[in-house]
């Protein structure tokens, strides 16, 4: 999609205010003409940005006003059938107004339906003046229910899909490229850090490795090898019979744990224990987490993800014990009887990480996301 933008505008600067909540993070999108400020969960997980609508016919709470595009000047629904209309394969036509109907779930059991809209969205650039995108297709969702919290307004999919932010934005900004950092879990939600698009948003330096992003049938999801994670200087395959498909993992900073198949995750469990000297604290309520005492973030071992390309990703300890309760932090990880698993955002915290889509990469770099 061609989107025009001013011509002084510099293609690399162009960036958005990540906030921490809860376990989740969202991010400030500006919608609408005048701007109106929307905070929506960041997920690399799917594909459609969506937000609350006015008329609301089925909402769960929120604690800023909802949308309503009866106030912008920029909303114009998308007409059905059209080519916007089948950027996303759940959407059906509405007589006699013609609209864009869509449906959209995920894993999570949660769901929102509404129509398929345009609108322009404002963005912040390094050089102080707005940048905007006319035009961007988004779910403009009167009917939305699930696990989402009254501070967050919808949901900005950053997948690969063709519906998705970044690959509507385009090469607008120089590249399909964007980045981000985030803060580690119970950050105070005021301490904000950034996203940034386009070609200014590559992550290299000292320290950063990179991996390559697989190509399998869904278009949506972010997909590299892991190979295997070191629980301190012992490493332990993915897989115990020795062959690793490729494409096991999915980046998703829309899921906090990260999941992996319960033979390897058995192995992890065992190893951690093994080397934490600690007693485990059995609480019924955390059952089957392993969880201890505080003591753990500084007495547990570091653990290292080893992506293909010899892409190891120490993971800080902050983001392997977890507080789940007051005083009580559990290992940040579960697991699933899938063959693949989600390596979700509690262990990407305290990285800068690119998504590539040109080059088909993922780059890593530790990085204090608090002072970024």
């Amino acid at each position: 999609m061609n989107i025009a933008v001013p011509p002084s505008f510099h293609p690399d600067t162009v960036q958005s205010d990540i906030f921490p909540d809860n376990g989740e993070y969202v991010l400030k999108v500006l919608i609408g003409t005048p701007p109106y400020d929307v905070y929506a969960i960041v997920d690399t997980g799917s594909d459609l940005f969506w937000t609350q609508c006015l008329p609301c016919d089925q909402c769960y709470p929120q604690t800023r006003a909802k949308y309503d595009p009866k106030s912008s000047s920029t909303y114009r629904d998308v007409a059905c059938p059209s080519q916007q209309c089948q950027l996303l394969d759940t959407t059906s036509c509405a007589s006699p107004s013609n609209t864009c109907n869509y449906t959209y779930g995920y894993a999570s059991a949660s769901l929102t339906k509404g129509v398929l809209a345009t609108e322009t969205l404002t963005f912040a650039s390094t050089e102080g003046s707005p940048v905007t995108l006319p035009n961007v297709v988004f779910g403009c969702g009167h009917n939305n229910s699930g696990t989402f919290n009254e501070n967050e307004m919808g949901l900005v999919g950053l997948g690969k899909g063709p519906v998705s932010l970044i690959s509507q934005i385009g090469t607008t900004f120089g590249a399909r490229q964007f980045s981000l950092c985030l803060v580690p879990f119970h950050t105070p939600p005021t301490i904000s850090s950034k996203m940034s698009f386009g070609s200014g948003s590559r992550v290299s330096g000292p320290g950063t490795v990179t991996t390559s992003l697989v190509a399998l049938q869904d278009p949506t999801y972010y997909l590299v090898t892991l190979n295997g994670i070191s629980v301190g200087s012992t490493y332990l395959p993915f897989s115990s019979s020795g062959s690793i498909a490729k494409g096991n993992m999915i980046i998703d900073t829309g899921t906090p744990p990260t999941i992996v198949p319960r033979d390897f995750y058995n192995r992890l469990e065992a190893e951690v224990k093994r080397v934490v000297e600690l007693t485990p604290i059995d609480d019924p309520q955390l059952r089957p987490q392993l969880c201890y005492g505080s003591d753990v973030q500084a007495k547990g071992p570091l653990l290292t993800a080893h992506f293909d390309g010899k892409a190891n990703v120490v993971l800080k300890q902050t983001s392997t014990f977890i507080e789940a309760k007051d005083g009580i932090f559990c290992f940040a990880m579960t697991s699933t009887d899938s063959p693949g698993g989600i390596f979700g955002n509690f262990a990407q915290t305290d990285h800068l990480i690119g998504f590539d889509l040109d080059k088909s990469t993922v780059s890593f770099k530790p990085t204090d996301c608090t002072k970024q």
